[in-house]
Formats: C-alpha cells, structure tokens, sequence
C-alpha cells in the first residue's frame, strides 16, 4: 500500500479513490440539480460527493482539486436544462459536457480498465 501511495502521489486512479466525483452547482438554485445528479451516480456504484456550500464556484474546485476528486462535475442552468453535466479533472483540464448516462458508461469504462 505504501509504494501505491508513493507512486501515486496521492492522486489515486478512478478505479481505487475514495474521491472518485463531486458535483458542484453554480448558484443554490441549482443544489436540487446537484443533489439529483449525486444520487444517480451513487446509485450506479460510484463515490460521488456534492459541495453544496455558499462558497464561490471557483473555491469549491480549487477544494475539490486540492482534495484530489478525479473528476469535478460543474452544473449550471443550461446544464440543468438539457440534464448533462460539465466536467473537469483534478489537473484542470476542462472536457466539455456530458449527459449522465455517458459519464456513467465512461466511469463504468475506467473501472473495467483499472484506469
């Protein structure tokens, strides 16, 4: 466990984290959004966590990538509209939207992998 440790560096792979994901709303409107896209992705076997505080959105993902969550799920309003999710990576690497289905096919996908 130890050379895991040391080799990772702390940034554990998806398959292995206990931060796999948080989700991030925007605005408190959103929280409902936040807490319904959480739940889905629990439900589908995943370690998902949701930062629901009335911090601004750009310290909730420096937190989020400080606590090193593989993935950072953003929602907005249009985001909310079309029922995806914009996600973001520990390294700051923005990839764009998604629906839910399609990330879960892609969690599902790294944890086949062991990536």
């Amino acid at each position: 466990m130890a050379i895991l440790i040391e080799h990772t560096g702390g940034k554990w792979p998806f398959w292995l984290s206990p931060r796999q994901a948080i989700v991030l709303p925007i605005t408190d409107k959103l929280n409902g959004y936040a807490e319904e896209v959480r739940q889905i992705l629990h439900n589908a076997g995943f370690y998902v966590d949701s930062d629901l505080s009335d911090k601004k959105l750009q310290k909730k993902i420096r937190d989020s990538q400080l606590a090193q969550y593989n993935y950072i799920l953003v929602v907005g309003e249009k985001e909310y509209e079309s029922k995806t999710v914009n996600i973001r990576t520990r390294d700051n690497v923005v990839h764009g939207t998604k629906s839910i289905q399609e990330l879960i096919a892609e969690f599902h996908e790294l944890v086949k992998q062991y990536k």
